[in-house]
């Protein structure tokens, strides 16, 4: 992305968000937007018309949310190792991770408003992460000591491309934890549980205002 374009965007979030706590996570705050179908046209206004992918990048999803709150209940899991925050979204997880002394800390995601987020939410909570506008799934992950996927089951496509991400970093040695709130595509058969959160949501953006969700690591196929 340009820098022009990083600014933009930069400029748009900050325009359509306001900064908040996260409800299960208050040790962090945010740039989170009200509600999501109207940011969304917003969004592909401010490209032009051009088709984009919905704001995943304005809310704390409950995968997110449970997975930060896992980190920062067990820092020993990421503190003093090199972390990927897959999908980052918001940075949510990233800023858990670094809060909780990794380092360093990359958050990727394939939206432009994404990568602004992420820089624009690391500053606020006075850490540092690096973001990563492009996709990743063709690879492994290289050089992640511990690779995190907040809420990425939601979708047989984007399940079917992520899965074998993970598991590539697995095989090479990579501590995989996501957070799930029970979607639909996540192969549970292929991960062990090793926390579980009742997260306070957005209820229209889910079906209840309280998600079960699931810290999940992956122990391979």
């Amino acid at each position: 992305m340009r820098p022009e374009e990083f600014v933009r965007a930069e400029e748009f979030v900050r325009a359509h968000t306001r900064v908040t706590a996260v409800r299960y996570v208050p040790e962090v705050r945010l740039h989170q937007a009200a509600e999501a179908i109207g940011l969304w046209e917003l969004t592909e206004s401010a490209q032009a018309g051009v088709r984009m992918p919905p704001p995943f990048w304005a809310f704390a999803w409950a995968g997110g949310q449970a997975l930060a709150r896992h980190l920062l209940d067990r820092p020993e899991a990421v503190a003093g190792r090199a972390v990927l925050d897959l999908a980052s979204g918001s940075g949510l997880v990233a800023v858990a991770a670094a809060l909780a002394g990794a380092g360093p800390v990359a958050a990727s995601d394939v939206d432009r408003f994404a990568a602004a987020a992420v820089g624009l939410n690391a500053a606020l909570n006075g850490v540092r992460v690096e973001a990563q506008l492009g996709d990743l799934l063709d690879g492994d992950g290289e050089g992640a000591e511990v690779v995190l996927a907040g809420d990425v089951f939601y979708e047989r496509p984007m399940a079917e491309r992520v899965l074998p991400f993970l598991e590539r970093a697995h095989r090479r040695g990579a501590l995989v934890l996501v957070g799930d709130p029970g979607r639909a595509y996540l192969p549970r058969e292929r991960f062990e549980a090793v926390s579980v959160h009742e997260v306070p949501v957005e209820a229209d953006l889910e079906d209840r205002e309280v998600k079960t969700t699931t810290v999940w690591r992956l122990t391979g196929s």
